[in-house]
């Protein structure tokens, strides 16, 4: 039986939650969305998946985002409002978790190592510790026409599938899903964009390490494979890259190819430890 996703909010931020019938003991897992998405991008996929194999699993929706507090306000979030809410949501944990950030999400979590430890971070199709600036004229000169759609979307105007369908998937497309989709997505602070181009970038000397997982994906075009690399090169790691997918590796249609790679590391990592 597929585990159960409830919800609860804690100081107004939306949170998502799936428990396993058998815990495997192992730290619990919590994800954080990326740029004009919420919580609500985990919940069908990574999280009933990864509960089934043991793990507890918990995904946030930044403020601003999906059902938590300050749609209203969202162009005035910084990044560093999106870290303390990530803090705010490990605080009631019992034990420290493993991060797992997709795109805006694993800038997110890089920031979050400034000041926080973890279990582990995974970074998914992430913004590098480098910023946005690069992988924004990459796209402007390979995809121009995608570049100024992009900028539509900034402003809330979501005139159709084909532009999502463009920029975040590589192979088939389920149509229900990406309508789904396109009914779910808004608009994103743009100080925070701010933030990841040049004006809050991760501080590395600052930053803790823990163990640490660095994935992308070949077709990505919003974050391509080649700064995907250049993160992993920076915490001198090795990233994986998988091929024919595009940035929502979360739903591409072989994404369970993500989800057991993913899993398959975080089976060597230790057992929970308290917070």
């Amino acid at each position: 039986m597929t585990p159960r996703i409830t919800t609860q909010s804690i100081d107004g931020l939306e949170v998502f939650s799936c428990h396993p019938a058998k815990p495997n003991g192992q730290p619990p897992l919590v994800f954080v969305h990326g740029a004009f998405a919420g919580g609500w991008m985990w919940t069908e996929t990574f999280m009933p998946w990864l509960a089934q194999a043991g793990y507890t699993c918990h995904a946030l929706s930044l403020r601003g985002h999906g059902g938590s507090a300050g749609r209203d306000r969202i162009d005035w979030h910084s990044i560093a409002d999106y870290v303390d809410d990530l803090h705010r949501v490990v605080a009631t944990l019992d034990s420290l978790p493993v991060l797992v950030g997709h795109s805006m999400g694993g800038f997110v979590v890089q920031k979050y190592l400034e000041r926080h430890h973890a279990a582990g971070v995974v970074l998914l199709c992430s913004v590098p510790p480098q910023g946005l600036i690069a992988a924004q004229f990459h796209l402007l000169f390979q995809k121009p026409q995608l570049f100024m759609d992009i900028n539509r979307i900034m402003a809330g105007n979501y005139a159709d599938t084909e532009i999502l369908r463009e920029a975040l998937f590589a192979g088939e497309v389920d149509e229900t899903m990406l309508a789904t989709w396109l009914t779910q997505m808004q608009t994103e602070s743009h100080r925070a964009l701010w933030d990841m181009s040049m004006f809050n970038l991760p501080n590395l000397a600052a930053m803790h390490r823990p163990p640490m997982l660095i994935l992308g994906a070949e077709h990505d075009v919003l974050v391509p494979a080649f700064l995907v690399q250049t993160a992993a090169q920076t915490y001198g790691k090795t990233a994986h890259i998988f091929r024919e997918m595009g940035h929502a590796v979360t739903h591409e249609k072989e994404w369970p190819l993500v989800a057991a790679t993913l899993k398959d590391w975080l089976d060597t990592l230790p057992a929970s430890q308290r917070a």
